[in-house]
């Protein structure tokens, strides 16, 4: 391969074919990568991060000077043992690892027209580096998708606040940047992460003065089977619920933050309990000061590189939209595999699983009889978590008319509900084009669950052909055959995908 992982000018066309490229560096990636180099194949590894981890193993900044990284994660020995199995691969060349490498598309290549190629499918990757955003491709015979998840955020007046920020953002400010997102941080949303982030940042030093929890546990009781099953998440739970019991951290259930306050930064919260549709209970409301908000409602699969190749999608019981895979990690698409979150939401140890499921599927490999045990153990009690913390319907009662749902375009609520109720929207893509919700830089990363349930609508898997801004030098140098968009533009601008069908699907790091 001809691109260099440490300067990201020498990016280029890496037109030896590979056995198999797998973007994405997270667990899932990880994994399968170093699994299919342990079965003999040849592997590319792409991934946006600057190094291997992803969203959940994040490192300090070198310049930061961490001496002990792993206390602030959970498993790390899993990630240890898999990151020295990298560096050991690539010295040996079995391995490419390409960080800094954003992949905005996946293309098949036309192999009938290539004189010796092999039978099957076989793939261009494309992909812009570094802050220079050069260009760089990968051919490859087998394609692994392992590229995560992002927050899901449900808005409520006050939210855009400076000192408001996602419960999984707060969390990779302290991983990362070793800073805390305020003094005293009120914790809120629905799912685990919660409990794991409200001790992460009073083991750090903050104060948290209360967990706000959407849900009610009493929600895994219809899943007592699953969690018996995995004693050692059981065991995970008493460990977080201890954390909140040594640092004071009241835990309100079935309680949601409906409004924050202040004016140049976010002073105080307003709590209110729920009921069982998450409607705000009448004289329930109580205002704890803070200054800051960790806030978040689950995490939702990346789907943007895979819904643009065609892979089917099923709808995962917490009403997140994830991939139709089979027992071989393999998507509808022939060629196409995938790991991890894009599956459903699962976490950490079980994307770990089902990349090495992956990578010996693709090498044609039998799959090892514990990791088909662990992934089904796994995902049952995944199921179990999204069943229990999916949102309830009654949410948009918190919101005011002039709340922003969509903060890039300032898109208020009252002008999302009047598209669906007076203008005539039956769908997530026209409800964009009435009002230009999810039309911004994040292309509706924020704002598009919000938006189809103000609207009174599921939404649809998103598909487009770039799942990141392209400089559209890039996209004039592509054959017309090769070219997501068929047609190139000028060449200094940047293409951002916005205007694909639907607000999109976009993306933190691979």
């Amino acid at each position: 391969m001809t691109t260099s992982p440490s300067d990201p000018s020498t990016a280029g066309d890496a037109s030896d074919p590979a056995p198999l490229a797998v973007v994405g560096a997270g667990p899932a990636g990880l994994a399968a990568a170093v699994a299919a180099a342990d079965l003999g194949l040849r592997v590319v590894l792409l991934d946006a991060g600057e190094r291997p981890g992803g969203q959940y193993y994040r490192h300090p900044a070198p310049g930061l000077g961490a001496e002990r990284p792993e206390a602030l994660h959970h498993g790390w020995a899993a990630f240890a043992s898999r990151e020295a199995a990298l560096r050991a691969h690539v010295e040996a060349g079995r391995i490419t690892y390409l960080p800094r490498h954003h992949v905005w598309t996946v293309v098949p290549e036309d192999t009938a027209a290539t004189p010796g190629a092999r039978p099957g499918p076989a793939w261009t990757l494309h992909a812009v580096v570094g802050p220079e955003e050069a260009p760089a491709r990968v051919h490859a015979s087998a394609v692994l998708l392992a590229t995560g998840a992002y927050e899901r955020q449900l808005p409520f007046p006050g939210w855009t606040l400076p000192g408001v920020v996602g419960a999984g953002g707060a969390q990779a400010m302290l991983k990362g940047g070793l800073v805390l997102p305020g003094e005293r941080v009120v914790v809120a949303g629905s799912g685990p992460l919660l409990l794991a982030v409200a001790g992460s940042l009073a083991s750090a030093g903050a104060r948290v003065p209360a967990v706000v929890e959407a849900s009610a546990y009493t929600g895994y009781a219809g899943h007592v089977p699953a969690l018996l099953r995995n004693p050692a998440k059981l065991a995970e739970g008493a460990v977080y619920g201890s954390a909140l019991l040594r640092h004071g951290i009241r835990l309100l259930a079935r309680h949601a933050v409906t409004e924050a306050h202040g004016t140049d930064r976010v002073e105080a919260v307003t709590v209110a309990r729920l009921d069982r549709d998450w409607r705000p209970v009448p004289g329930t409301a109580r205002r704890i000061p803070c200054d800051a908000v960790a806030v978040g409602h689950g995490l939702v699969p990346q789907l943007e590189l895979a819904t643009g190749l065609g892979c089917a999608t099923r709808r995962g019981p917490d009403a997140t939209i994830a991939l139709e895979l089979d027992g071989g990690q393999r998507t509808s698409v022939p060629g196409i595999w995938s790991a991890g979150e894009t599956g459903g939401i699962g976490g950490a140890q079980l994307a770990l699983f089902e990349g090495e499921i992956a990578a010996h599927s693709i090498a044609g490999r039998p799959v090892p009889a514990r990791l088909t045990r662990n992934r089904t153990r796994l995902r049952a009690f995944a199921a179990a978590m999204a069943a229990a913390h999916r949102p309830g319907p009654g949410w948009t009662g918190w919101l005011r008319e002039d709340t922003d749902v969509c903060r890039c375009e300032e898109v208020p609520a009252g002008r999302i509900r009047e598209a669906a109720r007076d203008l005539g929207a039956r769908d997530v893509r026209t409800v964009k084009l009435l009002t230009r919700a999810g039309m911004g830089w994040c292309q509706g990363r924020m704002c598009g669950p919000a938006v189809a349930a103000l609207a009174g609508v599921d939404p649809a898997p998103d598909r487009r052909p770039l799942s990141c801004p392209v400089p559209l030098r890039h996209l004039a140098a592509l054959p017309a055959a090769a070219s997501p968009q068929g047609s190139a533009g000028q060449p200094d601008e940047s293409v951002h995908p916005a205007n694909g069908p639907g607000p999109g699907l976009p993306a933190e790091e691979h």
